[in-house]
């Protein structure tokens, strides 16, 4: 299944939100649609999700408008929408019936989903007598319980400790491995980076960069070196201003032309004791900074 969003255009008075936004996610896959707070991420995600239309564009499965009687959406908003004072059982059976399941298949399901996450021991309870990291939780059983076909998660991993995080993202593989289009909307990349195959970033309501992430990853200018060492002055004295300190501790050398890797390695190995030397390669941070402007 491929999910598309082609010119999305959306006014709100005399704003201009978003600018001929056109981005493709597909089953089997993650895809992180990132960007600054105010880029037009939201607004997407509702376009998408038919909370109001937009102006202009499309939105299209394999190739075809979308029919929202047949594809269903799962969805975890960044701002929690949960009843405090409500029992999580009537409240979470409530969201999976909205979302087209039976009573009965209701209960069933998000009884799964409890044990999935080791929250049986709440059914029962208040919303509100829970940690903000189980309040997450039970959040994601509205996104999941009915099985939908497209999975959209904004901020999935605020509030979760390690312990969590680290079940969420067994759930997150498992809806990847079930062929589902799940989508990340997050200032978390290094989650991005673990789990998304594609990406796109939105900076005022234009994508400026989309595409396969290793792909854009290694189409950046390979003009610099990391070499860890153990004796790092050495190589500081004889490269000069071409080399300086990373935040990690290792050394960066700026070759003047991309075509000197091999030489610069080769110095490098014959001459001083060097434990690791590579072609940098930017992180999803660094490219975010790069097209959205601002470091998160």
């Amino acid at each position: 299944m491929l999910l598309e969003l082609k010119n999305v255009e959306k006014s709100f008075g005399n704003k201009q939100v978003l600018k001929g936004v056109s981005f493709a996610a597909e089953s089997g896959k993650a895809f992180g649609l990132l960007g600054r707070n105010g880029a037009g991420k939201t607004t997407s995600i509702r376009i998408l999700m038919d909370v109001f239309p937009a102006d202009h564009g499309e939105i299209l499965i394999d190739g075809k408008p979308i029919d929202y009687k047949r594809v269903n959406f799962g969805y975890l908003p960044e701002e929690r929408g949960l009843y405090p004072k409500k029992l999580i059982i009537d409240q979470l059976v409530y969201f999976a019936e909205l979302k087209g399941l039976n009573h009965r298949a209701a209960i069933k399901a998000v009884d799964d989903w409890l044990d999935r996450l080791g929250m049986r021991e709440y059914r029962n309870k208040r919303l509100d007598t829970l940690s903000k990291g189980n309040q997450q939780k039970i959040q994601l059983i509205t996104a999941l319980a009915h099985d939908p076909k497209i999975v959209i998660l904004d901020e999935p991993f605020s509030g979760l400790d390690p312990v969590n995080a680290m079940l969420l993202k067994d759930v997150v593989k498992e809806q990847i491995a079930r062929d589902k289009i799940v989508l990340f909307s997050s200032h978390q990349m290094s989650y991005i980076e673990e789990f998304c195959d594609s990406i796109a970033i939105i900076n005022t309501g234009k994508v400026v960069l989309r595409g396969d992430l290793h792909d854009i990853k290694r189409n950046y200018v390979r003009d610099r070196l990391i070499v860890s060492t153990v004796n790092p002055d050495r190589i500081r004295h004889d490269f000069g201003n071409a080399c300086t300190v990373t935040e990690q501790g290792t050394l960066m050398i700026r070759l003047a032309s991309p075509d000197d890797k091999q030489t610069t390695m080769q110095r490098l190995v014959a001459n001083y004791d060097i434990d690791e030397v590579r072609v940098f390669e930017p992180s999803l941070n660094d490219i975010f900074v790069e097209y959205a402007g601002e470091q998160v």
